[in-house]
């Protein structure tokens, strides 16, 4: 979603603020390294540097954000029967309904290695992927719900082969959270929203990296089509070979091409989390696809790589709504349903009103949409099967405050 921001003061670069406070925290950075950060600075000279007293700043405002509209998002309303339908065809994904025993709660604070004194009150917009008998989860965490200021973090639980939840086995949460924080300047706002991939031999997780945007940038990165004011947003990927440490590569797009706002890196994922190849003759020979669908001035672009880190973007108009009408606000997930199905989750509005809904295509032709149909997961993080259902986890119902995610899964393993 796009926020209307709270920030005034974070967006200030007076050179006193910055002479005073240059760095961001006593931790090192958590990216490619000194040279590579300084390139990057260097870059893009037109950022809000990183600063331990911008980030107070970030959090300060943070902890007074409301937002009637998001606040009052529940899953059934996307998710249920009613939304999908009595029309519902064959090749969706859903219905679902929530299943208690894999319910994650957040106790307690995390340290907060920054000194600030950062809390998180509202938990959503998680990825899950299963790995060696073990289901990982990335979850978004916030001062307030859908305020600036996230961190992103990491909890496991212990699987039967059957997928269950084994027997006395709880959520642990990472003691190393937060294990994604603003560390670059393009993330002084927050990191949000993980969606989390494996492939090439390694997991990737892509996020948001959200920061304020200087009179400077607007006159250099116009957008027209997609208005942008004070707040931006990149989308940056870092690299794991074991699902615990990370290694920040940083954006994956420049800002030629996003006008400073590029949100959701949704990558085509199989049932066990594995982001596929499409569009080639067969055999995986395709390329890793990319489904843009907030920024870029206004314009849908689909990314194309073959390793995950390197991308290139075009204009495409993968997707049409006039079959269920409104307005197009996000593509949430893009679910390869091992059956020669490619399945679009779709964030959208009727009239006004939330709705989700999902568009059909081949995995032979990923670009050409054949169907659409009401109801949806909003997964942002993706699906994977978990005990052969598809399932994901949301926030949205968690009663005020507390830090719940929830599980939703398919009703049966025979039914999509």
């Amino acid at each position: 979603m796009k926020w209307v921001p709270l920030m005034t003061t974070a967006t200030d670069t007076t050179s006193t603020e910055a002479s005073a406070d240059t760095t961001s925290a006593d931790a090192p950075r958590a990216d490619t390294g000194p040279d590579a950060e300084a390139a990057r600075a260097a870059s893009k000279p037109y950022l809000v540097p990183l600063t331990r007293a911008r980030l107070r700043t970030v959090l300060d405002e943070a902890l007074v954000h409301r937002n009637e509209l998001t606040g009052a998002l529940s899953q059934a309303t996307f998710s249920d029967p009613a939304a999908f339908g009595p029309a519902r065809p064959d090749w969706a994904v859903g219905p679902f309904a929530a299943d208690p025993r894999y319910a994650f709660t957040l106790d307690g604070q995390w340290p907060d290695p920054d000194g600030l004194g950062w809390t998180s009150e509202s938990l959503y917009n998680p990825s899950l992927i299963e790995h060696d008998g073990t289901l990982h989860l990335f979850y978004r965490a916030s001062p307030r719900k859908e305020s600036l200021g996230s961190r992103i973090g990491h909890a496991t639980l212990a699987l039967t082969s059957e997928g269950e939840p084994a027997l006395g086995a709880t959520w642990v949460d990472d003691p190393a959270n937060p294990v994604i924080r603003p560390t670059l300047d393009d993330e002084l706002f927050g990191t949000e929203d993980p969606k989390v991939y494996r492939a090439e031999g390694r997991f990737w997780l892509f996020y948001n990296g959200v920061f304020p945007i200087t009179e400077e940038a607007r006159a250099d990165f116009p957008s027209p089509g997609y208005p942008v004011q004070a707040v931006g947003i990149d989308l940056l990927v870092a690299v794991s070979d074991d699902l615990v440490t990370w290694q920040k590569l940083g954006p994956i797009a420049d800002h030629e091409q996003t006008r400073l706002w590029a949100k959701g890196a949704v990558i085509p994922r199989d049932e066990h989390g594995n982001a596929v190849r499409l569009g080639g003759t067969g055999g995986g020979t395709g390329d890793y696809l990319m489904f843009v669908s907030e920024g870029f001035d206004g314009v849908l672009h689909v990314g194309r790589s073959r390793d995950l880190r390197r991308w290139t973007f075009d204009p495409v108009p993968y997707l049409d709504l006039s079959g269920v009408g409104g307005h197009l606000h996000e593509v949430a997930a893009a679910i390869v349903t091992g059956d020669g199905h490619l399945v679009l989750d779709v964030f959208h509005d009727v009239d006004g009103i939330f709705a989700a809904g999902q568009a059909l295509y081949d995995v032979e032709r990923p670009l050409e949409q054949l169907a659409l149909t009401p109801g949806g997961s909003l997964s942002w993080g993706g699906l994977q099967k978990v005990g052969g259902r598809w399932t994901f986890a949301q926030g949205w119902d968690a009663p005020a405050g507390r830090r719940d995610l929830y599980f939703y899964r398919t009703a049966s393993p025979t039914t999509l």
